[in-house]
């Protein structure tokens, strides 16, 4: 069973909560948040700073990373089953821009719908809305 990990990243920009994408520059071409395979022995966690550090040149020091909360996407990729594991993560400086690897060609800061849309997978967006409800409730009693 494949396995990655990642962050979904959102800065705060004029009171406005934007989520960063990333078109991947092969295969579909698709547009996702930074992630990437669970190397042999590495933690889920560890690879998804690792692939965040690759990808978009954030370090655990410029993300509020919302540990306790990871989420968890199961889809079929040619066939074969593979689990994408997901943390919610703030971007601490908004002005912040990511520095994009080959992997990458072009990047969007986006509104949730605007976000949604742009991923277009259901289970995707899903987990967005999921996010964006956390990121709502933070701080507030339940």
């Amino acid at each position: 069973m494949k396995k990655a990990a990642g962050f979904v990243i959102f800065r705060r920009l004029c009171g406005e909560i934007q989520y960063l994408l990333l078109k991947a520059s092969y295969g579909d071409f698709h547009w996702s948040s930074p992630k990437g395979h669970v190397d042999p022995g590495e933690d889920d966690f560890t690879t998804a700073l690792r692939e965040t550090k690759e990808e978009a040149g954030y370090d655990e020091k410029d993300l509020i990373i919302y540990k306790d909360t990871p989420l968890e996407l199961n889809y079929q990729v040619k066939g074969k089953p593979k689990i994408v594991i997901y943390w919610l993560a703030e971007l601490r400086n908004p002005c912040q821009e990511p520095i994009l690897s080959e992997e990458h060609t072009a990047l969007k800061w986006l509104p949730k719908e605007a976000a949604k849309e742009c991923v277009g997978f259901k289970d995707n967006q899903v987990m967005i809305d999921r996010f964006h409800d956390m990121i709502l409730k933070q701080g507030k009693p339940e």
